[in-house]
């Protein structure tokens, strides 16, 4: 991200056209900012080989559609229209098949688009089992959506700049409400969402736009970003020259990138629905981000394991508690 930012003349572009999400921010009105797709979006299915765990056949397929997201910043269109793989969102589906069943909708990290090991860190077999469905989105840049030749999966999220970064994460709830849309023309009556770090901020964010979720579930979730990087190294000491050389203080930077912060907007969803889970010694996401989204839903559970982004020590622990605030919420 701040290597794209120091292309000469870049910068200067790039800040004058975050410029426009501010006011936006502001104003704190999802309606204007997260566009409802199309209804009736047509979903490739294919089917994909079953795996089993603990004697259950998990039944899987892939879903996927072409994207109609379009960018609310008209700067940001000429990126996106040469973006084909980004195009095409992509999910895979674990689905019983008998009946419609309440859905877990998982979103994975950065660069962590590996649906096994999403599926390893959040027992998703275990949940399967129980009789659940679980969907596993794909984040825009990544896995498939990724465009040919970038260095790793998950690039062009942040690959593209700071505008780019805003669009995608628009475009990345975009997607995820066909896929709800999809859901509840079969019948799912009960949904909810659980996402670690990049999935984490954007499962709490679409739960603060989206009143048709049952239930939140972030772990070691991002809340600021601007901070997060300016914590982290080199990005910090990049994006902080960035900023003094063209006279962007952090709380202005913060507004610039505000637009798909859960923060900035009202949540529908009642605290108790939320379970909220950070790492004691978290230096990627660190404790007071976590503790800002608990603030954001008061009545929110707030869970603590004693580890750090990448290793959760205490991790059955949690997963128990998912486990019993899925069952809570699901309960028809």
């Amino acid at each position: 991200m701040t290597a794209s930012l120091c292309e000469p003349g870049r910068a200067a572009r790039e800040f004058e056209a975050l410029r426009f999400y501010e006011p936006l921010a502001r104003a704190g009105d999802a309606s204007r900012v997260f566009i409802p797709p199309p209804k009736d979006v047509p979903i490739d299915t294919r089917p994909l080989a079953s795996i089993t765990s603990a004697g259950t056949e998990i039944k899987r397929r892939e879903l996927r559609f072409t994207s109609a997201f379009k960018p609310l910043n008209t700067a940001a269109e000429s990126v996106f229209a040469r973006l084909k793989c980004n195009a095409v969102a992509h999910a895979e589906h674990w689905c019983h098949g008998d009946r419609p069943r309440s859905t877990l909708i998982v979103l994975h990290g950065f660069a962590a688009d590996m649906q096994w090991l999403n599926a390893e860190a959040l027992a998703l077999q275990s949940l399967y089992r129980a009789g659940h469905d679980v969907l596993l989105f794909t984040f825009p840049h990544h896995g498939p959506r990724a465009e040919p030749l970038v260095p790793f999966t998950g690039y062009g999220l942040f690959g593209n700049g700071l505008l780019h970064f805003n669009e995608v994460t628009l475009q990345a709830i975009h997607d995820l409400r066909v896929f709800i849309d999809h859901l509840h023309s079969r019948g799912v009556e009960r949904i909810g969402a659980a996402g670690i770090s990049l999935g984490g901020y954007t499962a709490a964010l679409l739960a603060s736009v989206d009143d048709r979720l049952d239930y939140c579930i972030p772990v070691v979730p991002g809340v600021s970003p601007i901070d997060a990087f300016l914590e982290w190294q080199p990005t910090g000491l990049l994006l902080s020259g960035l900023m003094c050389s063209h006279d962007v203080g952090v709380t202005e930077m913060r507004g610039l990138v505000a637009i798909h912060n859960p923060l900035t907007y009202a949540s529908p969803m009642a605290g108790e629905r939320v379970l909220i889970i950070g790492g004691a010694g978290d230096i990627v996401t660190r404790p007071h981000h976590v503790e800002l989204l608990h603030r954001h839903w008061p009545g929110s559970t707030m869970h603590w394991f004693a580890g750090s982004h990448l290793l959760h020590l205490g991790r059955e622990d949690y997963l128990q508690l998912m486990r019993a605030h899925i069952d809570r919420w699901t309960r028809q």
